[in-house]
């Protein structure tokens, strides 16, 4: 075998290993936010009964996506979390939440318009 064809097999090799590491990133986000997501449209569900006053509300999804931390470094490491936008509506009125639910938490909170720089939180 030529030097030439185990270059290209090494690189070959290199681009599989790097799709397949992008592959389960991609999958295990997908999985973070899937595993987050009924307890968010559950805690804005919640919230909008209490904001609207109105126990027959419907929650719908928006949009979600994993949020960086916003610290990271050799000393310091901030936490990933998942981040939704779901939208609750019933008796004629309706209501737009922003919600994180952080990595490692059993719970998950409203953020206001601003996100989490506007309330002084780090994650």
């Amino acid at each position: 075998m030529s030097q030439n064809n185990i270059i290209r097999r090494m690189k070959l090799f290199t681009l599989a290993g790097v799709i397949a590491a992008l592959t389960m990133a991609c999958a295990s986000q997908a999985q973070f936010l899937n595993e987050k997501q009924g307890l968010a449209m559950q805690t804005a569900l919640t919230r909008g009964q209490t904001d609207l006053s109105c126990q027959q509300l419907s929650p719908t999804l928006i949009s979600r996506e994993v949020g960086l931390p916003s610290q990271q470094g050799t000393w310091v490491q901030g936490i990933y979390r998942a981040e939704y936008t779901i939208s609750v509506e019933g008796c004629g009125k309706s209501h737009t939440y922003r919600m994180i639910c952080p990595d490692g938490d059993i719970r998950c909170y409203e953020v206001g318009p601003g996100g989490l720089s506007d309330q002084g939180l780090q994650y």
